[in-house]
């Protein structure tokens, strides 16, 4: 996506990524091409690559800008990691079920990933409740064990239509990780 702070671009980024989730509901992601999101939008195509490269771009930049709000909360320290995915999860639950209906939840994991390569650059804060976990330990594979484990976790929660309890889940999870430890 290219960042613009121009009103026009950001309306015009607005009504593509609509026109993509629309479209989505309808018909899979596979089938959907950039003109259809184009006559969907009621954008020129000048319009749609100004602002994407591709239908693919779009998408990666919804989740991005999604998991932004996350990444702040985690890096913050100011709330539980479990409780702040689950909460994530429940916040953007329409679009995280479109996306697994598509086969495209991988894309949620795929760019939580690319926060292991800001936090091995260091511009994650002190407050990171995992910051000190991983002192003196290669955090790269830590993060990606994190990341992978409990996004598995939400994604099989995700594909059974999220109607368990977050809480019960979170508690499993707790539970199990007590266990661990003992």
């Amino acid at each position: 996506m290219f960042v613009s702070d121009n009103p026009s671009a950001i309306r015009s980024q607005r009504e593509i990524t609509e026109a993509l989730l629309a479209l989505m509901s309808a018909v899979p992601y596979d089938e959907i091409t950039v003109k259809q999101i184009l006559l969907e939008s009621k954008l020129a195509k000048k319009t749609f690559y100004r602002n994407y490269e591709s239908k693919e771009d779009v998408l990666l930049s919804l989740v991005r800008t999604k998991l932004r709000d996350y990444f702040r909360v985690v890096d913050a320290g100011s709330g539980d990691v479990l409780t702040t995915i689950f909460t994530f999860a429940v916040q953007n639950k329409d679009l995280l079920i479109l996306l697994d209906r598509n086969d495209m939840l991988h894309i949620v994991l795929q760019c939580m990933n690319e926060y292991i390569g800001l936090h091995k650059t260091g511009s994650v804060s002190e407050t990171n409740p995992f910051v000190g976990l991983f002192d003196g330990l290669d955090s790269e594979y830590l993060i990606a064990l994190n990341i992978g484990a409990v996004w598995n976790v939400i994604a099989l929660w995700i594909h059974q239509g999220m109607e368990d309890d977050p809480e019960h889940v979170r508690e499993t999870i707790r539970q199990y990780l007590k266990r661990l430890s003992e």
